[in-house]
């Protein structure tokens, strides 16, 4: 599906040019481009914005402007958004109300988004190999399966993405795990 998608491969060849240790383009890109495939959409549901997470702790605090700057140049259809995952936890407090710990790598911030089946990220290796990296796995979102992910996100917010991402709407094939 990814090598379907001629918007998603450029995507990923220029986040690969930033020369990232270790990175991805994950959650909505992902998420959906795989729930377009499997509901037979012909036209792709556009895009919010095309989310780049690295993890690099020892990286500046306003390199993550930066890569999004240079992102922007390269493909400036795009709205994208990078994060330090490095950082979450900096700015954590300030937009959601809640401490939390750091995260240990890229991985374990990939793991933390708000529904299980967002939780999933590729990347292109130089060879062109396309790494997959999906810490709870893939079964929910080809199972077309949306559940909370507690990890990080409140049941407050998982239901906020429900609505306003319109899931139900886009995707009529969609389990919704229910928001009580």
């Amino acid at each position: 599906m990814v090598r379907s998608s001629a918007e998603l491969m450029a995507a990923l060849s220029a986040a690969r040019s930033l020369g990232l240790g270790s990175w991805c383009i994950g959650a909505g890109a992902v998420r959906t481009l795989v729930w377009d495939d499997l509901h037979g959409h012909t036209v792709p549901t556009p895009l919010a914005d095309v989310d780049l997470v690295y993890f690099a702790p020892d990286a500046p605090l306003q390199r993550d402007a930066q890569l999004e700057a240079c992102l922007r140049t390269a493909m400036p259809s795009l709205a994208w958004e990078v994060t330090n995952q490095a950082y979450v936890h900096t700015w954590f407090m300030r937009e959601f109300g809640r401490e939390v710990p750091p995260l240990l790598s890229l991985e374990d911030g990939v793991a933390t988004w708000p529904e299980y089946a967002t939780c999933v990220g590729v990347s292109l290796d130089a060879d062109g190999t396309i790494r997959v990296i999906a810490p709870h796995g893939l079964e929910d979102l080809f199972a077309l399966r949306v559940r909370h992910n507690p990890a990080r996100a409140d049941i407050d917010t998982y239901r906020q993405r429900v609505a306003s991402k319109r899931f139900a709407q886009r995707w009529p094939l969609l389990v919704i795990a229910s928001l009580q």
